[in-house]
């Protein structure tokens, strides 16, 4: 007569019961979301152009609803499980969109000035706002906000870095609002100092956090301003990755995921945990999509569809973030923050500046 394993029968027994737990504020999450997406829709049929995106609207939505209603235990728990699981599928999920030969093909002074201004904003983005007395981990968000790309860098370093979601729904607010900022005002800086189309790609993809932002930044410019940019901002974005796994080595702390069966105390095993601790598994599944994508094993058709439910699942992530807000310490940071923001954006732009002139980019 069979015995039944007893660890995979409470697993089963159990799992109903954490997917009943999580689903009343996962779907709450999802239809933040979806009204995120169709208010996007909107805002473009309105105005040509959807200046805020979609990932962007659901965190304010979350926090709209959630200063007018705090939600329970019964929707928390799915919450928490869509503003962590979700997103670092997420991330997961991005490595299928990097293409290492447009890496390489960008050639080795562009390269390193990219890798040199990504690492020198990220310092001078931390010391600004630690001198401006925001904590660690809010300085760490706007450091890496406005380095690499903005409100999917923050997305990303926030569970590397055990950051809660007051502290992400700040650091976007204040980044979404000078990404608008600078996508008007770019153009005109780039018209008044007289600069080459390929300078100007280059000064755009190095400051805009967003891709679809830079295309808005560059496009009065020229069309080649447009490809150098979008060029410039794909490599920045590649620096998420090791940037996100150096927080994760020097933070090693974590929590459990919601759906992950609980175990006695003492029982872990002690490689796996100590391994876990020092590469979180999305880092690992992030680098693996990567080079299962340019090593030709995933096909353009499902790299397309992996990008689209990325999409999905950060927004999905952010709306959770927005209802998991407290409005009162969002209010308290709020003018550090901003003046965080701005003054580690202007360092970066200043970097970018010279860069151009002295590597001759422009």
């Amino acid at each position: 007569m069979s015995r039944s394993h007893p660890i995979s029968t409470t697993f089963v027994t159990t799992l109903p019961s954490r997917i009943a737990r999580i689903a009343p504020g996962l779907i709450l999450c999802c239809l933040v979301a979806l009204a995120a997406f169709v208010l996007e829709r909107f805002e473009a049929k309105w105005t040509g152009r959807p200046w805020l995106e979609a990932l962007v609207i659901a965190i304010l939505l979350g926090a709209l609803a959630r200063i007018f209603w705090t939600p329970g235990d019964r929707w928390m728990t799915g919450i928490r499980f869509s503003s962590k699981l979700l997103l670092e599928a997420a991330i997961v999920l991005i490595g299928a969109s990097l293409s290492f030969e447009a890496i390489l093909a960008s050639g080795p002074v562009l390269l390193a000035t990219i890798v040199g201004i990504v690492f020198l904003s990220i310092v001078s983005g931390y010391l600004i706002a630690r001198l401006l007395g925001l904590p660690k981990r809010m300085a760490t968000l706007i450091a890496c906000g406005n380095a690499i790309c903005g409100n999917s860098a923050i997305a990303a370093v926030a569970p590397a870095i055990g950051a809660e979601g007051d502290e992400v729904a700040a650091a976007i607010s204040f980044t979404a609002i000078l990404g608008i900022a600078v996508v008007l005002t770019l153009p005109l800086i780039g018209g008044w100092f007289g600069m080459s189309p390929y300078g100007f790609g280059v000064l755009a993809g190095m400051t805009v956090y967003a891709v679809p932002q830079v295309l808005a930044a560059a496009s009065p410019f020229s069309a080649l301003s447009v490809q150098v940019g979008t060029l410039v901002k794909l490599v920045r974005v590649l620096m998420l990755g090791p940037v996100v796994l150096c927080f994760s080595l020097i933070n090693r702390g974590g929590e459990a995921h919601p759906l992950a069966p609980s175990r006695p105390e003492g029982k872990q095993p002690a490689r796996l945990a100590t391994f876990a601790h020092f590469v979180p598994w999305f880092i690992l599944g992030f680098l693996a999509v990567a080079v299962a994508r340019n090593s030709g094993v995933i096909p353009d058709v499902a790299a397309t569809g992996a990008a689209h439910l990325a999409t999905w699942l950060t927004v999905i992530a952010m709306a959770a973030l927005g209802l998991e807000v407290d409005i009162r310490k969002l209010a308290d940071a709020g003018p550090r923050a901003s003046a965080a923001a701005m003054l580690s954006l202007l360092v970066l732009a200043s970097l970018a500046a010279a860069a151009i002139v002295v590597f001759g980019l422009g």
